[in-house]
């Protein structure tokens, strides 16, 4: 589970209208890590890798348009703004967690 999912998808999934489209964006995301993991057990002088680099790479484009065309515009009409607020503080304060990590 990302911070995005949990900050943002999964708080969205109270909303009748943001089930369907955060279970969609949580599957997508759930794809790409498989993508990833495919991609690190494969040989990079490989013509596989570079085929599921392409797939990759297709798939987080049309993630981002869909976020960008659907899913933030339907979270800015379902969130107030004391909810965004505290959401987007929870998100960078474990975004920061994790890079200190790194």
């Amino acid at each position: 589970e990302t911070a995005e999912e949990r900050f943002f998808y999964i708080p969205l999934m109270q909303f009748d209208n943001g089930v369907d489209l955060s279970r969609h964006a949580i599957s997508e995301h759930h794809e790409m890590d498989e993508m990833m993991e495919e991609l690190d057990e494969t040989e990079m002088s490989s013509p596989a890798w570079l085929a599921t680099a392409k797939k990759l790479s297709e798939k987080v484009h049309h993630h981002l348009k869909e976020e960008e065309q659907k899913f933030f515009q339907m979270a800015g009409k379902l969130l107030d703004d004391k909810q965004k607020e505290s959401l987007a503080g929870e998100y960078v304060k474990e975004y920061k967690e994790q890079l200190a990590e790194e």
